[in-house]
């Protein structure tokens, strides 16, 4: 029998020196009361309007896959520029974790604060984060088009408040 059957708790972690029952149906409105307020709390720092993985999902592979990045995301290293203007961004290297070390340019360079990419459903994906003056919080969220060697999605644009649709052609 668990904590949401009715069972008594022992209470202790909340200070409480004597047992404290506590009903399914209160336990489930403090679970999601704390989920809502840990979710404000990641909406407000970063300053967009949803939070997206900033950190690769879990790979489920053997050992020895774990040692190298998939062929697939080291097709992501490279050059690439923003078709509507000379945007660019580096990305240097991608470890066996989905940590991207990645760079941009605007033409001057802007701080990369979080990388991350990996593998879903068969397709390679990647979110850089940048946070520097005029980019707090800035987010692309883009895929790789192995048929175009481009990457497409969006940029949301965190002083805006605006989310628009981008192209990057590699150009080394």
């Amino acid at each position: 029998m668990g904590f949401c059957e009715g069972q008594i708790m022992p209470g202790r972690e909340l200070g409480i020196s004597r047992p404290v029952r506590v009903s399914p149906v209160s336990r489930a409105c403090w679970v999601a009361a704390c989920g809502l307020v840990a979710l404000g709390g990641l909406l407000a720092s970063c300053g967009s309007k949803t939070e997206l993985p900033l950190e690769a999902p879990p790979a489920q592979t053997n050992a020895a896959e774990a040692v190298a990045v998939s062929p697939e995301l080291a097709k992501l290293t490279g050059k690439w520029e923003r078709s509507d203007d000379g945007y660019r961004l580096e990305i240097k290297g991608i470890d066996a974790s989905g940590k991207v070390e990645a760079a941009y340019y605007n033409p001057n360079p802007i701080r990369v604060s979080r990388a991350a990419a990996w593998r879903e459903q068969g397709i390679s994906r990647i979110v850089v984060e940048l946070n520097d003056t005029g980019y707090p919080g800035c987010l692309y969220t883009l895929e790789f088009n192995a048929q175009t060697d481009q990457l497409v999605g969006q940029y949301f644009q965190a002083a805006q408040q605006a989310t628009y649709e981008i192209v990057f052609f590699r150009i080394e």
